[in-house]
């Protein structure tokens, strides 16, 4: 029978040095911090690709494959959309705001004429959207941008950032897995981590 090496260095495990668990939204002050930077850097793709992601509330696959008619129509902004996400097939409503539509328009101008109908097309597969990973790589540029650590965000961030601000501006769960698109509402529960937030927030009230 071989003897243990007890000696042996144990293999590195998965995470190691890497950021697990879900990624928090933004905070208010980094979306405004965020948007101000892809301003004064003129990147106006960036700026209506994050300002969609936020409003929209989608998951980055369904994100990259918004076309100029899901938002504009014969080329006129609409101020709702809906998508059919494609992990449920269900239908999910989002608004447009003012700050989106401006940046969309930008954007539109500039994106210009088109053979294709993506909204965000590839720079280097043409004919193609841009893809999930470099949606990723950008998420990452633009934390990186207001100096936060890239690791602890990530393109889920964007998704759960407005949802995550309505929910502790009302406490109204339904509205959250609406927007979210979400069958269960346990699975909204689970997603924005409502039942420890709400505990630590009881447990603060408690004076000792």
């Amino acid at each position: 029978m071989a003897q243990l090496d007890f000696f042996r260095p144990s293999p590195t495990p998965w995470n190691a040095r890497r950021i697990v668990g879900p990624k928090p939204p933004f905070k208010p002050k980094h979306v405004w911090a965020i948007r101000q930077q892809l301003k004064n850097a003129g990147r106006v793709r960036d700026l209506a690709l994050f300002d969609c992601a936020i409003d929209a509330k989608l998951r980055g696959c369904d994100l990259v494959k918004l076309r100029v008619s899901d938002v504009a129509p014969g080329g006129s902004l609409r101020e709702r959309a809906t998508v059919i996400q494609q992990k449920t097939g269900r239908p999910v409503p989002f608004e447009i705001t003012e700050t989106t539509r401006s940046a969309l328009n930008a954007w539109l101008a500039r994106r210009g004429q088109r053979a294709d109908d993506w909204l965000f097309p590839s720079r280097s597969r043409p004919g193609e959207h841009i893809s999930t990973r470099q949606y990723a790589r950008l998420v990452d540029r633009w934390v990186a941008m207001i100096d936060l650590e890239p690791r602890a965000y990530g393109t889920h961030s964007l998704r759960r950032t407005k949802v995550a601000l309505l929910y502790k501006k009302t406490g109204n769960i339904r509205a959250c897995q609406l927007l979210l698109g979400h069958r269960k509402l346990e699975s909204t529960v689970r997603y924005l981590g409502i039942e420890v937030d709400d505990a630590l927030a009881m447990s603060e009230q408690v004076d000792l």
